[in-house]
């Protein structure tokens, strides 16, 4: 099950450059360049239609030396990851008081940007925790105001055919899903994880 406000996987790579080329050669799908983030990160998209995506994201190659705050901490990233996940509700400021009234914090929204390769400047507002956690099974808020939604820009496609989490705990993740009003199907393990399974020219292709 995946919930139909769905609008992007996040897949961390400790190496941009490399991570996009080891996609491309799993999947027979290009990425798109999608932009560099001022807390010195940079990403590649792949769209699943018309308002869902998969960002591909990494350090920045280019990005200026010092003190970053990215929204994505790869400090620790060994191997390709996905990490997180994000839902575009239709009242994002509503969606996080319910949620805060029902006993989960999904943080503040704050404002982002990134420039496209063609200089254009992408903006929107997300919702941030700062607790330190390698993979984030409960999804973040976003809202693109008057922003043209990335996938609805001609990137190359792929299908999501399943999007599940793992957890040791399924009881109290579906809680914190449900505090948001989001779906996704959970089961239990040992650890903590995100699974998506891709429809590619290549065939079916797991990331997780």
């Amino acid at each position: 099950m995946t919930d139909p406000r769905l609008d992007h996987l996040v897949y961390a790579v400790p190496d941009l450059l490399r991570g996009v080329a080891e996609f491309a050669e799993r999947t027979g799908v290009a990425p798109a360049v999608g932009g560099r983030h001022p807390g010195g990160t940079a990403n590649y998209l792949v769209g699943f239609g018309e308002t869902s995506y998969l960002e591909i994201v990494g350090p920045d190659p280019e990005a200026d030396p010092g003190p970053q705050r990215p929204f994505f901490d790869l400090a620790t990233l060994t191997e390709p990851r996905l990490i997180t996940w994000a839902v575009q509700p239709a009242d994002l400021d509503k969606s996080v008081r319910q949620a805060r009234e029902q006993g989960y914090d999904p943080g503040d929204a704050e404002p982002l940007s990134r420039r496209t390769p063609d200089g254009a400047l992408l903006e929107w507002r997300l919702t941030r925790r700062d607790d330190p956690a390698p993979v984030r099974p409960v999804p973040f808020l976003i809202d693109w105001g008057g922003t043209t939604h990335p996938a609805a820009s001609g990137l190359p496609r792929l299908g999501l055919t399943a999007f599940d989490a793992v957890h040791p705990e399924p009881a109290a993740l579906r809680r914190d899903l449900s505090a948001l009003g989001v779906e996704l199907d959970v089961t239990e393990g040992p650890e903590i994880s995100l699974r998506a399974i891709l429809d590619t020219p290549l065939g079916p292709v797991t990331l997780t």
